[in-house]
């Protein structure tokens, strides 16, 4: 259907140290995953506007900061199992956490509180990722263990005075987030379809038309973080292929990143100099990979 999109190498940036990962540790989110004694597995990547970049460790409940020179520590450790992070502008980190729906980390204090854990009485699935719109707006997934067998994986809104609207909930295992240069539309990660949705946003705050953007194959998993670029283009996380997939604003493919460790490319965040390197989660060997590419990223709210 498309010509074969040109391919970007990828090298790694840093790997997490051999003292911070787990040995002959148990974790209950490792369900489905092969193996109860996980090392790792790191999601959520987002940079601070020092440069520093953050990712979580979902089976160990850990938030890890990667600085510029890449030191790796752990800024905070707690009973959860955090997937998706953003950074607001004030400062907090917002954690999709698939245990206890969304969370807030303050790095002044330490402290993990949580934001929002059910919604009228009605607990959440499994929240998976996040993001934050420019007017302070928080969309996020829950996802919980749906797929084809039960797609019914919810798209939600929480505003910043606490409302919260649902958006749909006929998702088969919605993930990533990614906005529109403009706003105006939300792309969605349906990672069992192996498809990326896009939603209209209309100006009374619902969505209608949702269709399927792009269709990928292949993979043991699908498409999982997503990301925009300045000029209306889509970077996608093809969990399971080892690959990214670099779209123009009309969805057809331009380049594909092909990860130099593992196949499990979770996420990815846009940094750098003038913001054009893609970095990687490999979440299989606990590596971050880095991409150099012709367009720059979209800022993150954190870095305003």
């Amino acid at each position: 259907m498309f010509a074969p999109p040109k391919e970007i190498e990828t090298r790694v940036f840093s790997s997490m140290p051999d003292h911070l990962r787990m040995k002959n540790r148990k974790s209950g989110w490792s369900f489905g995953k092969g193996s109860d004694h996980l090392h790792s597995f790191i999601e959520g990547p987002s940079f601070d506007r020092a440069g520093n970049l953050y990712v979580t460790d979902i089976p160990y409940g850990r938030v890890l900061k990667i600085t510029p020179d890449k030191e790796w520590s752990v800024v905070t450790e707690y009973d959860g199992w955090p997937n998706g992070l953003k950074i607001h502008k004030d400062g907090r980190f917002f954690i999709a956490d698939h245990r206890y729906g969304i969370m807030q980390f303050d790095p002044a204090s330490g402290k993990v509180t949580p934001v929002l854990d059910n919604i009228r009485r009605e607990g959440l699935k499994g929240t998976n990722d996040l993001i934050f719109a420019s007017n302070g707006d928080l969309y996020f997934t829950d996802q919980g263990q749906t797929g084809m067998q039960d797609p019914s994986g919810r798209v939600y809104r929480l505003r910043p005075d606490g409302q919260v609207d649902l958006l749909i909930s006929n998702v088969p295992s919605p993930n990533g987030l990614a906005l529109s240069p403009n706003q105006q539309v939300l792309y969605v990660a349906a990672t069992r379809a192996n498809q990326i949705w896009r939603m209209p946003l209309h100006p009374d705050g619902t969505t209608s038309k949702v269709g399927a953007y792009i269709q990928l194959s292949g993979g043991s998993a699908g498409p999982d973080g997503i990301a925009s670029d300045a000029t209306g283009g889509l970077a996608v996380a093809h969990c399971g292929l080892g690959t990214v997939w670099i779209f123009n604003k009309l969805g057809e493919p331009l380049y594909r990143l092909r990860s130099c460790e593992g196949l499990s490319t979770t996420n990815i965040a846009y940094g750098g100099a003038e913001n054009k390197t893609l970095f990687i989660t490999e979440s299989d060997t606990g590596s971050v990979l880095m991409a150099e590419l012709p367009e720059a990223g979209l800022g993150m709210f954190g870095q305003e």
